[in-house]
């Protein structure tokens, strides 16, 4: 996978605050690749530590990973049954926000 492509998602992700949530597909869109949600989720993988990965969920506001759930529930976010309540309220979309 192309560095430039995971350094632009890595800093779109940083930029979602916390409370909130965004989508692989988003991410991709804002970073010019609107067909590449699966790219984004390769590269949320091995992110660096301070890339907030526990944001960026599938886009029906369900949990990829599961056990990112307690990081959401922390910052506020309810999440029942591996999907995000008020999934719509929540959702940060990169192409709006900055």
């Amino acid at each position: 996978m192309d560095e430039i492509f995971k350094q632009q998602i890595y800093e779109i992700t940083r930029l979602i605050p916390k409370g909130r949530v965004s989508s692989y597909g988003a991410i991709a869109k804002a970073v010019g690749y609107p067909n590449h949600s699966r790219h984004v989720g390769k590269a949320m993988g091995g992110c660096p530590e301070d890339v907030p990965a526990h944001r960026v969920i599938s886009s029906s506001g369900v949990l990829s990973v599961p056990e990112f759930q307690k990081r959401l529930e922390a910052e506020g976010v309810v999440v029942e049954n591996l999907r995000i309540k008020d999934f719509k309220k929540l959702f940060w979309n990169p192409l709006e926000e900055i």
